[in-house]
């Protein structure tokens, strides 16, 4: 029989420290899964109408990059930070793209096929996550690439994502803290 909640054991749970909860990182099967995901995503990119005209000069090793990247966000190794430049460094690649929303959406989808493809897990809570990061970095994609092509990157902490929310409506600093009127 599991022991009662106490109010310790419950915040340790929910900030995603309790020792026996893996990251998404590794509950996905870590790095060569992850980079047969992304390895395979992209192997399907030049066929695809939508993706190819936005990856069409894609840096050969681009797919590594974008599989180091996501596998730190997911909890995995601090690679991408220390040989890329961290997360800084991913929204200066994306500024001035032109990311249409029919592209960060098929880009979400063809990648949620593609994990079924590969037999990622399929549990809810781990979908839930991947999809809730995945819809979350591509919005900030979308946003990023619409940044004239000069635009000034200040250092930012990597994100990382768990199995919870991510805490609150998004508000670029031109908004205020007050909620929208309903």
């Amino acid at each position: 029989m599991e022991s009662p909640a106490t109010e310790d054991n419950l915040a340790e749970v929910e900030s995603g420290m309790a020792s026996n909860v893996p990251t998404l990182y590794e509950w996905l099967g870590g790095s060569e899964i992850l980079s047969a995901l992304i390895a395979r995503f992209y192997e399907k990119v030049p066929g695809d109408s939508i993706l190819e005209p936005l990856f069409r000069n894609m840096d050969p090793a681009h797919f590594e990059y974008v599989a180091k990247f996501i596998a730190e966000v997911l909890g995995g190794p601090a690679e991408y930070s220390s040989q890329h430049g961290g997360h800084a460094a991913m929204i200066r690649h994306h500024i001035g793209k032109g990311i249409t929303e029919q592209q960060r959406q098929h880009w979400v989808h063809l990648l949620l096929e593609t994990a079924d493809e590969l037999k990622l897990p399929s549990d809810p809570e781990f979908r839930s996550a991947l999809v809730g990061y995945l819809e979350w970095g591509s919005r900030l994609a979308v946003i990023n690439s619409a940044l004239p092509p000069h635009t000034r990157v200040e250092e930012a902490p990597m994100p990382v994502w768990g199995w919870g929310v991510p805490g609150g409506p998004y508000r670029p600093e031109s908004e205020t803290s007050d909620p929208p009127a309903s």
